[in-house]
């Protein structure tokens, strides 16, 4: 389970290091990639299999994919990042539906709606394969 995991990461970690681990729903759709150290923190979600509107519009710019990739740090608003699609299904750890976990400031939830991650400021993102929501 999500808590059992992070657990075990947080218990194996030391201060002056950032410890980087990841996590999927129990479809393995929603791919998420977490670094925690002593001075901020990231993560990384990636929804693999989409179908809407991208969360925000494509910037003129990007000319890879657009719309699968989100990274927030525990405090600013959520990019959207134009990079190629990766497909991999690897996480080292499950967020079961119904988990509520708060790790390196950010709060995240899974449901069988989808995945919702929000950091100390309130920002954050809801992912589904439906939906995809910046706030």
């Amino acid at each position: 389970m999500f808590r059992l995991f992070l657990g075990a990461v947080l218990l194996s970690a030391t201060p002056a290091t950032s410890d980087v681990w990841s996590f999927e729903t129990p479809s393995e759709n929603i791919q998420c990639s977490v670094g925690l150290s002593a001075d901020s923190s990231d993560i990384q979600c990636t929804i693999i299999e989409k179908s809407g509107q991208p969360a925000m519009p494509r910037p003129a710019n990007c000319q890879s994919d657009w719309g699968h990739d989100f990274l927030m740090f525990d405090t600013g608003s959520v990019e959207m990042l134009c990079q190629p699609l990766s497909r991999n299904r690897d996480a080292q750890g499950r967020a079961e539906y119904g988990a509520t976990e708060n790790f390196g400031g950010f709060t995240c939830s899974s449901s069988t709606k989808g995945l919702e991650c929000r950091n100390r400021n309130g920002h954050g993102f809801f992912l589904s394969r439906a939906v995809q929501r910046v706030f």
